[in-house]
């Protein structure tokens, strides 16, 4: 299903569906077939899911930031003569969500933030960067793998261990410069600008962004909605599929712009 197709620097994604347009943003050592769960939702969206910059098959040379993820992301819109979007992000690409408002705000037709932040105090993102950096060094690739599944995953089956294990794919040669990057964040001043239909979305078990980060995020963007997914870890969009999905519809569904 979908075209695979590269515009705007070579920026691969993918493309398919009909209707106002939905742009999916993968988080940190994804790649974009993650979001295969929500394919779906072509029915109704013109879906847009691109590689950031250092997954997937985005390869570069150029650097690895949050700003410069949400360039590429607006590039790739405005060369495809796409005007306005609904904008999605889990965890990292919610960053990225943020980033691509604080940038371009006419092209954001609503905002959806999954498991995401907006501020990391400097010396706690540190201790956890040099943690990270250091299970590397003593764990092989297929541990880490399966440390970051349970990490991430409330339900630890084998199908959903396997399915995430089939779309983490981190390049060691960006990862841990991408996961600098979202240290860097600091959205502070920008979530009380944001005017646009925006739905936080937040995982009851999620371990890694726990849901009290998505709560403050909420009381400080005006008319946000925020929904916690039950029995889900940081990884709602495969391990609550069917609920994440519904969610989404409901709150695209209410915010049409098409006349």
């Amino acid at each position: 299903m979908g075209e695979l197709v590269n515009s705007c620097s070579g920026i691969p994604y993918l493309r398919f569906g009909e209707g106002e347009t939905l742009v999916f943003i993968h988080g940190l050592g994804e790649v974009k077939e993650g979001w295969h769960n929500q394919f779906e939702l072509a029915d109704q969206y013109d879906l847009i899911i691109p590689d950031l910059r250092g997954h997937g098959e985005y390869k570069t040379t150029e650097e690895i930031s949050i700003p410069n993820f949400a360039r590429d992301v607006i590039c790739l819109l405005k060369g495809l003569n796409i005007e306005n979007a609904h904008i999605c992000g889990l965890s990292m690409g919610g960053m990225v969500a943020q980033e691509i408002y604080r940038q371009a705000p006419e092209i954001c037709s609503s905002l959806i933030l999954v498991s995401t932040y907006h501020f990391v105090p400097k010396s706690l993102g540190k201790l956890y960067l040099n943690y990270r950096k250091a299970r590397s060094i003593v764990n092989p690739p297929n541990v880490q793998s399966e440390k970051a599944a349970r990490t991430c995953l409330y339900s630890w089956t084998k199908e959903n261990v396997e399915e995430f294990n089939k779309f983490y794919k981190p390049n060691h040669d960006y990862y841990f410069k991408s996961a600098e990057a979202c240290l860097h964040v600091n959205n502070l001043t920008l979530l009380p600008k944001i005017n646009v239909p925006t739905l936080i979305i937040g995982g009851q078990y999620d371990s890694v962004t726990p849901v009290w980060i998505q709560f403050l995020m909420h009381k400080q963007i005006r008319n946000s909605e925020f929904v916690i997914l039950k029995n889900t870890g940081h990884v709602a969009k495969l391990e609550a599929k069917d609920s994440f999905n519904k969610v989404l519809r409901h709150f695209l569904n209410k915010h049409k712009t098409a006349s």
